[in-house]
């Protein structure tokens, strides 16, 4: 009933800004261009706003080839009109400003010729902005990372990791995306390889069906890869067909488990918090995961949670460095305000106490694949072991 509840009003939402977003742009321009019925405007755009819930709902019934344009049609469209809201706001503040002050001349708003030169203008600047996030969003970054953790780690005194999140392999970032990944980790030589969740997008089906384990299986690390899941490896409910792909890589996919690499560091992987609502079965508390190793942790100790929530938690026991990802920093302005809000730390480096997180962008994007004012990234992080160092 809830879900219900939460689902109309969403679209009840998402119907009234899309209606103000076609008013003002026909007010501005449609009602300007020549044989351009009002009926058929309306038609175009309702098509356009409605694509990505036409193609969910319709999704058994559509060809994959249908299914798949409606749905990057409606991704880009959201994206679109987030933009064409914001830029149309402005407008509308200085439209009532206008009202009060008389400061513009007559016409500007919702007369010829002035009206189609704006509603062209409002065009131009959010294909750039959309454009920008585009390419913004398809040229990762290689972000670099020294940290120091004071303890030794066995024989070794430095560790090379390459840590990559949210992935969301599938349609958008295909197999060609992957490979790209795949050549940029090769080139810088990792010891070892972090995946903090979201791997897969929901549905294994693209995963399987353009060979991308062929393509994962490239790596081959000193030390190995590692692996926690992210909401989206249970979104869809095909949970165990994702894990058991990913495995088939040689990958080691942690849920609430503790693996000891080279007799010199602990690897902590935590399953997702979200995991719950999919499985019906939460995730065990840090203290009971890590058991044993808390009581004796002259090792390091390096968590791999996908949320960087609760961030007193593997300070409380005593983590060294914990890796997540999930937030995208937003992904696209003005989300970024959003996450900046709900998370200690949405992006970047943290120290809290003995405790340092790093909370990486991601590589791929959830929903529209545009980023604005988000980087695609890749963090590579060396790693310091001493006993003699002291932050």
């Amino acid at each position: 009933m809830l879900r219900t509840l939460v689902f109309s009003l969403t679209i009840l939402l998402y119907g009234m800004l899309n209606y103000w977003v076609g008013l003002r742009m026909w007010q501005l321009i449609g009602k300007f261009i020549p044989y351009l019925p009002n009926a058929l405007y309306w038609f175009v755009f309702w098509f356009i706003a409605m694509s990505f819930i036409t193609g969910r709902l319709g999704e058994k019934y559509f060809s994959q080839k249908i299914f798949l344009f409606l749905t990057l049609l409606g991704y880009y469209w959201m994206a679109t009109m987030v933009y064409l809201a914001i830029v149309l706001s402005l407008l509308e503040l200085v439209r009532l400003a206008d009202q009060r002050l008389a400061f513009l001349p007559r016409g500007v708003f919702g007369q010829f010729p002035a009206a189609p030169v704006l509603g062209l203008g409002v065009i131009m600047i959010v294909l750039v902005v959309v454009g920008y996030g585009w390419w913004n969003a398809r040229n990762p970054q290689v972000i670099h990372y020294d940290i120091n953790i004071p303890k030794q780690a066995g024989i070794l005194e430095q560790l090379h990791v390459v840590a990559v999140s949210d992935l969301h392999l599938g349609n958008i970032v295909d197999n060609k995306r992957l490979a790209g990944l795949v050549d940029m980790i090769i080139t810088l030589n990792p010891d070892i390889i972090l995946l903090p969740g979201d791997i897969v997008d929901g549905d294994p089906q693209p995963f399987i069906k353009q060979d991308m384990d062929n393509t994962l299986c490239r790596l081959a690390p000193r030390y190995g890869i590692y692996a926690v899941p992210g909401n989206h490896e249970y979104l869809g409910g095909n949970f165990a067909e994702i894990i058991t792909n990913l495995k088939k890589t040689g990958i080691e996919v942690l849920r609430d488990e503790v693996v000891l690499v080279e007799d010199s560091f602990y690897l902590v992987g935590r399953d997702d918090i979200y995991g719950k609502y999919y499985t019906g079965i939460g995730r065990k508390d840090l203290q009971s995961v890590v058991g044993g190793i808390a009581e004796n942790n002259a090792l390091p100790i390096i968590v791999l949670d996908h949320q960087p929530v609760n961030l007193d938690e593997p300070g409380g026991q005593d983590m060294d460095l914990q890796i997540s990802g999930h937030t995208h920093h937003g992904q696209f302005f003005p989300f970024n305000m959003v996450t900046d809000r709900i998370f200690e730390v949405d992006q970047g480096y943290l120290r809290k106490g003995d405790l340092q997180v790093i909370v990486s962008t991601g590589f791929g994007t959830w929903g529209p694949p545009i980023r604005v004012g988000s980087r695609s990234e890749i963090l590579d992080i060396q790693i310091t072991f001493s006993s003699l160092y002291r932050a």
